[in-house]
């Protein structure tokens, strides 16, 4: 953690939501003009498109069938923590881009699937990451520790299920027998590198459906946003204004003294109340103590 070099982390799975979450995120970046570094946690994978697919048979020749983006062995934990550390010291760090479709791999002449060279990160008032890992603790790092802010993004299986389901046969043209293979194959490392992060968040946002989703290998739709509720776990509720929060979220209610329960239609509202006061004070903390 760093007062003149805040890092703001969100974690969840792959279909959890985190990337709707992060452009909340950019509005408020954007309406309140903080300079914020994104770096997004596919950057920090160990092998590019075709590298990871050489390294899955190989794994699986030697009687690993749980390799997958999810566990230690795919991805740079060393080098993910070490930008941490950097920023939080030095406001710095080394950075680089995956480049997920020709779109994105245009503008540097390079085939979509694999990486961009290593730079520093741009001059920021914060650095904001988005990925699979920024609460991630082992045995040899410990990313979590300098997250200023680790939130947590974790619908409910089934419906986190269901969401990766339909991204994957619509934006990446899977079928669904394959990207049940993709969760099956993922399921041990999920357990053990996913789940423990969000005992560690200091706050998490579930959505949680209340119409049907028994088998999300079957669903035709996603549930809506009216079709969910969003429990807000705070690990640490002092501080919060949780009256004015339930003034501002109609049909809101309070489950338990640190969990809020909000419509599904009102996460990002919720979102912008609970987290612009809280981006607003790690910056002008920052900019009082380079003052200073």
């Amino acid at each position: 953690m760093s007062a003149q070099h805040p890092i703001i982390a969100i974690t969840g799975s792959s279909g959890a939501g985190t990337t709707s979450v992060t452009r909340t995120f950019e509005s408020i970046f954007r309406r309140e003009g903080v300079a914020a570094a994104i770096i997004e946690g596919d950057s920090f994978h160990r092998y590019d498109r075709q590298a990871m697919k050489l390294a899955m048979a190989e794994a699986e020749s030697r009687g690993h069938p749980h390799f997958s983006h999810f566990g230690a062995e795919a991805n740079l934990f060393a080098e993910l923590e070490q930008l941490f550390r950097s920023y939080a010291e030095t406001g710095t760090g080394q950075c680089r881009k995956y480049l997920h479709n020709a779109e994105e791999a245009a503008p540097y002449q390079q085939p979509p699937g694999t990486f961009t060279p290593w730079e520093p990160v741009a001059a920021s008032e914060l650095l904001f990451y988005e990925g699979l890992h920024g609460g991630v603790t082992t045995d040899s790092v410990d990313i979590a520790r300098f997250a200023d802010l680790l939130i947590g993004v974790v619908p409910v299986i089934n419906l986190e299920w269901i969401q990766k389901i339909h991204r994957d046969r619509s934006t990446r043209g899977y079928s669904t027998e394959a990207v049940t293979d993709v969760i099956l194959r993922r399921m041990h490392e999920y357990v053990h590198y996913i789940c423990p992060q969000f005992t560690r968040t200091h706050i998490n946002f579930q959505r949680v459906p209340v119409v049907d989703t028994s088998d999300p290998f079957v669903a035709r739709t996603i549930p809506t946003a009216d079709e969910s509720l969003v429990v807000i776990r705070f690990a640490n509720p002092r501080g919060f204004d949780f009256p004015y929060l339930l003034s501002m979220l109609h049909d809101s209610f309070m489950s338990r003294a640190n969990t809020l329960v909000v419509p599904g239609g009102k996460m990002e509202l919720a979102m912008q109340l609970i987290f612009t006061p809280m981006i607003m004070r790690l910056v002008e903390r920052r900019k009082q103590l380079l003052a200073a």
